[in-house]
């Protein structure tokens, strides 16, 4: 849930740089790609030493 979180705070970073208004956490989560998901796991498993 780490990576969801700092991948979230990015977001969050890029929108207060555009100007945009963001989504809130668990509707950035929903829409992630499987692609993303993937991603976020196997760096997670990365870090952890699996």
């Amino acid at each position: 849930m780490t990576m969801y979180q700092e991948g979230y705070k990015m977001y969050l970073e890029k929108c207060e740089q555009y100007g945009l208004e963001p989504v809130n956490f668990r509707y950035y989560v929903i829409q992630l790609s499987q692609d993303q998901l993937n991603a976020y796991n196997e760096k997670a498993q990365q870090s952890k030493g699996y």
